[in-house]
């Protein structure tokens, strides 16, 4: 056992979807190394990982420099909803640009195999779909979104030159709208803020006219395919889109959130935001392809309810 446990630094780890990760690391058998610096990240959702004598907590920017010894690297850390990455848009994107030059630079002097959580915003409001990784996208760079497209476009290209001039190992996954528990009440996302809404029996507001959709995929998903990708052949390096495929209009989440939870709740209808995409809906071929034949196995109503179930315990 000793031999195979490998060590593992997450970036990031105590967020939403790192924590998630931090926990099927460690019940893999491995030593993770949880990086955060507390921005978004809430020491609640690993607070039960602190026992663990495999497990350690650093509080770390990953703007700033950091020296490990480790053997892979997930790359996680920057904000991601848009409430919170517009609240402070040059840290969002110097997150993004010097996390990834800090996180490759280890990984360079280590001989680490290193992941980047990049995003499907990196298609901005797309023009073809769904979209697939060959897809340049459609971003405003001087939008109010633009602090995170753009850095995580960025992060992504220097991913592809650090591999071609240095050798780094790499991988490359696009993550598309995920939901589960963990999720902070507050982050202005729109399962988060139908569910909080629904709960206190507020409205649930909608931006648009709620035909606009997404693809929500439940966390366990995209925490299997990020395994499997960190671990998969030398060949794939990614990008590689990681999504639920399954579309459904804003309207219909709302009404299965009602439903859901025997809210008294009525929608109502607010102006939509500035380069809000209106579809957003993942091809995931080549996910298929590499990932051994991986794909969502967790559908939306059984998300829900687990989701949901979480919130109100909260």
């Amino acid at each position: 056992m000793e031999q195979q446990r490998k060590k593992i630094l997450v970036t990031g780890g105590a967020g939403f979807i790192g924590s998630h990760l931090c926990e099927r690391l460690l019940n893999e058998g491995n030593e993770v190394y949880c990086l955060d610096n507390f921005f978004t990240g809430n020491k609640d959702n690993i607070i039960h990982l602190l026992d663990n004598p495999y497990f350690e907590l650093i509080r770390h920017d990953v703007t700033m420099p950091f020296f490990i010894e480790v053997d892979q690297i997930y790359n996680l850390a920057c904000p991601a909803s848009p409430i919170h990455y517009q609240q402070n848009p040059i840290k969002t994107i110097k997150t993004s640009v010097m996390g990834a030059i800090n996180m490759l630079g280890l990984a360079k002097r280590n001989h680490a195999r290193i992941l980047q959580a990049s995003t499907s915003e990196v298609y901005g409001d797309p023009f073809i779909h769904p979209q697939t990784e060959d897809y340049w996208g459609n971003v405003n760079p001087i939008g109010p979104r633009s602090c995170y497209d753009e850095g995580k476009r960025c992060a992504e290209s220097l991913f592809v030159n650090y591999h071609q001039q240095n050798g780094v190992d790499i991988k490359i996954i696009r993550i598309f709208n995920t939901y589960g528990p963990k999720m902070q009440p507050n982050d202005g996302r729109v399962i988060s803020n139908f569910i909080c809404q629904a709960l206190q029996g507020e409205d649930i507001t909608i931006y648009g006219d709620g035909k606009q959709t997404r693809s929500f995929q439940y966390v366990d998903d995209l925490i299997e395919a990020m395994v499997r990708m960190m671990n998969s052949d030398n060949s794939v390096q990614g990008p590689i889109n990681i999504g639920n495929p399954a579309e459904f209009s804003m309207l219909e989440l709302a009404e299965k959130v009602i439903a859901q939870t025997g809210t008294q709740s009525k929608i109502t209808f607010l102006p939509k935001p500035e380069d809000d995409p209106t579809q957003r809906q993942p091809d995931i071929a080549l996910a298929k392809k590499h990932l051994g034949n991986w794909e969502p196995t967790i559908a939306l109503d059984k998300g829900l309810s687990k989701t949901i179930a979480y919130f109100k315990s909260r």
